[in-house]
């Protein structure tokens, strides 16, 4: 038996060897996944197949300069370049810088037989330019080189990959450098773009060492504007970054910063507040996910509100505002109110409650119907229209002789479910029996009258956003984190929007500078009518001269969540601090991170990042000073610590 299994296993050895000697070394560790049947692009066959298509380099602009000539190249995405560099001989680039200047001397003495004065006077200048390029060779001032330059640019679809090359074309011909597709030699070029130093296509150019030293992408990005904060450090060239969140040269003024637990998020953040308010007269308001922030609106002199199932503090989602527009054609402004819009955001914000925690499949387009009819019902009956007087009640006569208008008492969760209750029982349609028995069961647990444990929505607000306040809090960290605190970010977005961003001006010569910041906003994200309000926020809010600065830890949530990506699109700047390994690959994916950028941000200090403003990079040192970390230090250790000191 023993003899037998031996047998088996050296048989079993022998045609392992055997099937080894019959495979070269290429396809043991590189088998075929590759197809090169098109001459046009590369299929690269894996789990996410992508295409590839490489170019080369044909005609270069007569003058480089530093460091523009491939930059666009560079920075344009899922983009690989390689450039071989060959020095030539002094001896042969003599003997061909007179050749090339006897070339020139004989077609200019045609020209001049011929009259043709604009063409001598050009090979005029071009000799001249040879002869000062050979004698500073012969000097040993300056030295020639040939050089190629083969890119490979990576789509996922084929209709993708045509796109990035029209607009690949496109940027490199800003700059006077045509780029070509290796036509019928693109298993070539991508072989040459492979770190093996093997120039298969030899497209070669001949340049200068200045010329040379501009393909370098050894250049130092200033990230900043003329005005603004100071914000941290530039660690590359050790000046201080100025930040300016309304600068002119910004296309939104939105902010997103993601970093992994304890990197210095909320203290990033909390620098930015004091600042901008003291240096800059920027408003700021927070949705604290966390409590992290009642500190600083103490320090600064604003104010603190706390949303809990023990406070006294009610936030009414049907409170509705009157907003300033300017009129296209006249250029002033006026007021109007949209009831058709606050429809829709309470339509949601309630869709949100009817789903629950569960988020439950009951609730479809029905149930939004039901929903959206009784809210449209709700302003309806107190004659609330697009009329903004429509706000207010008749004109009455005060003791002193004057006329008054007094504000109408706004429709409440409360009155909209009583009105539910009287629809649901004169329902005679069997279609919509059911969600109006679902509503009025799931419903209750908001209503006050019936002592429901999330009834601080319900009820006429109990405060209101004082104008000019520095910064305001608004603290929702007492509720329950699963499902209480999202649906609250939800609902204050909403009511943030009617009481604090409408209100701002659309001219921006006469509007604020306002801030709303969203704290751990990786909660909204499971719930879809909060992430479509959210980027309905992120898209209207540069129209009021709003920044709405996103702060979250996980950004896989954001990645695998489509209806998400539209907040990153419309912000302007990114701050990445220290990423955990999970992250990084996401990050890399959607920001096109390079990889030294990647390892930066996986081995970096608290306090450190990657700073992106628009096309500029930076890595940036965020110190706040002594006295600015007793109100933005969130170590719970290092507070006690400063407490005994």
């Amino acid at each position: 038996m023993e003899d037998r299994e031996n047998k088996k296993q050296s048989n079993q050895e022998q045609l392992k060897t055997e099937f080894l000697k019959k495979k070269s070394i290429k396809e043991l560790i590189a088998p075929d996944g590759i197809d090169v049947r098109d001459i046009s692009n590369l299929k690269i066959i894996s789990n996410n197949t992508k295409y590839a298509k490489s170019f080369y380099v044909s005609v270069l602009p007569r003058m480089c300069t530093f460091p523009e000539i491939f930059r666009d190249m560079y920075m344009f995405g899922d983009i690989n370049t390689s450039i071989y560099i060959n020095p030539i001989a002094e001896s042969r680039s003599q003997n061909e810088l007179n050749r090339v200047i006897n070339e020139l001397e004989t077609e200019r003495i045609v020209a001049q037989d011929r009259g043709n004065i604009n063409r001598e006077s050009q090979l005029a200048q071009k000799r001249f330019e040879a002869e000062q390029l050979r004698d500073e060779i012969a000097a040993g001032f300056n030295k020639m080189f040939e050089a190629s330059v083969v890119s490979t640019l990576f789509a996922y679809s084929l209709e993708e990959l045509e796109k990035y090359t029209k607009l690949l074309t496109t940027e490199m011909a800003k700059s006077l450098v045509e780029v070509k597709s290796a036509w019928g030699i693109q298993e070539d070029a991508f072989k040459s773009n492979l770190p093996l130093m093997d120039d298969k296509i030899k497209k070669i150019h001949s340049f200068d060492r200045r010329s040379m030293a501009t393909v370098f992408p050894f250049t130092t990005s200033e990230v900043g504007h003329p005005t603004g904060v100071p914000l941290g450090f530039n660690k590359q060239t050790g000046t201080p970054i100025l930040f300016d969140n309304f600068h002119n040269s910004l296309t939104n003024y939105n902010m997103v910063i993601f970093a992994k637990s304890g990197a210095g998020k909320s203290v990033t953040m909390k620098t930015l507040i004091s600042r901008s308010s003291v240096l800059m007269g920027i408003e700021s308001l927070a949705l604290d996910a966390e409590g992290e922030y009642t500190i600083v609106a103490e320090s600064l002199g604003g104010i603190n509100v706390v949303l809990s199932p023990n406070s006294s503090t009610i936030i009414n989602l049907f409170d509705i505002e009157t907003e300033v527009v300017k009129d296209e054609i006249t250029g002033k402004e006026r007021q109007i109110l949209n009831v058709e819009n606050k429809v829709e955001d309470v339509t949601q914000a309630l869709l949100t409650m009817a789903r629950g925690s569960t988020r439950s499949t009951e609730v479809n387009e029905l149930t939004k119907q039901i929903i959206a009819e009784s809210v449209a019902e709700e302003y309806a009956s107190l004659g609330i229209k697009n009329d903004p007087s429509s706000l207010y009640e008749a004109s009455s006569k005060g003791e002193d002789g004057r006329f008054f208008r007094q504000r109408k008492q706004m429709p409440t969760i409360g009155s909209w479910y009583r009105r539910i209750l009287i629809k649901a029982r004169d329902n005679e349609n069997p279609d919509y029996s059911f969600h109006y028995s679902y509503l009025t069961k799931v419903m209750k647990q908001y209503i006050r009258e019936y002592d429901g444990q999330m009834a601080y929505f319900d009820g006429q607000s109990t405060f209101e956003l004082l104008e000019g306040a520095p910064f305001i809090n608004l603290d929702i960290s007492g509720l329950e984190e699963r499902f209480a605190r999202p649906l609250a970010q939800q609902i204050l977005l909403s009511w943030i929007w009617e009481k604090y961003v409408k209100k701002n001006s659309e001219d921006r010569t006469k509007a604020k500078k306002k801030r709303v910041i969203v704290d751990e906003a990786w909660m909204l994200l499971p719930y879809p009518e909060a992430v479509d309000f959210l980027n309905t926020m992120a898209r209207r809010a540069r129209k009021r001269n709003v920044s709405l600065a996103i702060i979250s830890q996980r950004f896989q949530d954001f990645y695998e969540k489509p209806e998400a990506q539209a907040v990153l699109t419309s912000s302007d700047t990114k701050l990445f601090l220290a990423q955990d390994k999970s992250e990084i690959q996401y990050l890399k994916e959607v920001f096109k991170l390079s990889e030294g950028e990647a390892g930066f941000l996986i081995t970096c200090l608290k306090g450190e990042g990657l700073l992106k403003v628009g096309g500029d990079t930076a890595i940036l040192q965020i110190t706040p000073t002594k006295k600015e970390f007793e109100f933005v230090e969130t170590n719970l250790n290092k507070l006690v610590e400063m407490k005994k000191n």
